[in-house]
């Protein structure tokens, strides 16, 4: 099992990446973990949640001379990729934005480790949107299907899960990528789970009246965000060089199945309507994954069940709201 220590994570104050910050505390101690942002989002939250050993910094990965000489001034032993623009629908709004900054900040730092000639592991965090929407014949999707993105945000990510791959298979950079599929995530409010799940809180509170959502009809596997947390360390500690990994849950549920569990966890009643503004041009129709590579070489299994997890998700999204 490999062993680190400094561990360097990408969008640190992001809502994936203060989660992983704190996960990546509570399994070492002792690591010193050095993280960029661009904007402070969970900044706060981080440093009262990480006491020690945690260094921030505030910089613009589009700008190549600055990444490559805090890289050089770090040395990290990892590096978990996760700062992007992140949101599916405004992807749709504002293509050239995302385009531009996914794609630069990850070849500014591939190349930069590159030239430095330094030999961290790097975690490329990915998205099962790269996938688009697979044929059922060809579902569960496993690492061997075809990726064909259907959205702009997609497209950055297929951009970064394929250059990465390049960049391990010609200049030996030591590369694992991350397919991660749905998961819980209360710090992220543009993922629809967490949006009908702080629009109920809001309801809850006497804030908000009906609650408004886009396509239901959608089926997707979930996994939990502290699962999904330990995937990314354990393919830090486990996974194989220059594999790629699906990350999944064992939860098969539509869209609407999902916000019915969700309301059936509160109190008051929770009318609800469509929002044309909240549909997606293009949008995934069903999404079954199977992860058995990555459980085969790491050990990882989901260990919070679906329940607990919805129940989570809603609890921390209305310490939110309150």
């Amino acid at each position: 099992m490999r062993q680190f220590k400094k561990c360097l994570i990408t969008g640190i104050c992001g809502s994936g990446g203060s989660y992983l910050a704190e996960h990546v505390r509570k399994k070492d101690k002792k690591i010193e973990i050095y993280g960029t942002y661009r904007s402070k989002g969970y900044f706060n939250l981080i440093k009262k949640n990480i006491k020690n050993k945690l260094y921030l910094k505030k910089i613009n990965l589009n700008n190549f001379l600055k990444t490559k000489n805090y890289l050089n001034f770090v040395r990290p032993d990892v590096i978990f990729h996760l700062a992007s623009y992140a949101d599916v629908r405004k992807s749709f709004d504002t293509p050239l934005n995302f385009i531009k900054n996914n794609n630069t900040i990850t070849v500014n730092l591939l190349e930069a480790i590159r030239i430095l000639k330094i030999n961290p592991l790097i975690i490329i965090c990915s998205s099962s949107e790269v996938y688009g929407n697979v044929d059922r014949k060809y579902q569960p999707i496993t690492e061997k299907n075809n990726i064909g993105p259907i959205n702009p945000y997609a497209a950055t990510k297929a951009f970064q899960d394929l250059i990465s791959q390049v960049y391990g298979k010609c200049y030996n950079l030591r590369i694992i990528i991350t397919r991660m599929f749905s998961y819980t995530n209360a710090r992220r409010s543009n993922l629809f789970q967490t949006s009908f799940a702080l629009q109920i809180a809001k309801i809850e509170g006497g804030k908000q009246k009906l609650l408004k959502h886009g396509n239901l009809k959608s089926k997707r596997t979930f996994v939990d965000i502290e699962d999904a947390m330990e995937a990314y360390w354990l393919a830090a500690k486990k996974g194989k060089l220059n594999e790629i990994y699906n990350i999944c849950g064992n939860k098969v549920i539509t869209v609407n199945s999902y916000l019915k569990v969700l309301k059936g966890l509160s109190k008051k009643k929770i009318p609800s309507k469509i929002d044309k503004k909240l549909i997606r041009p293009r949008d995934l129709d069903v999404q079954i994954a199977k992860c058995d590579k990555f459980i085969k070489h790491t050990g990882w299994k989901p260990k919070v069940s679906f329940n607990d997890s919805v129940k989570k998700l809603l609890n921390e999204c209305r310490k939110k709201i309150s």
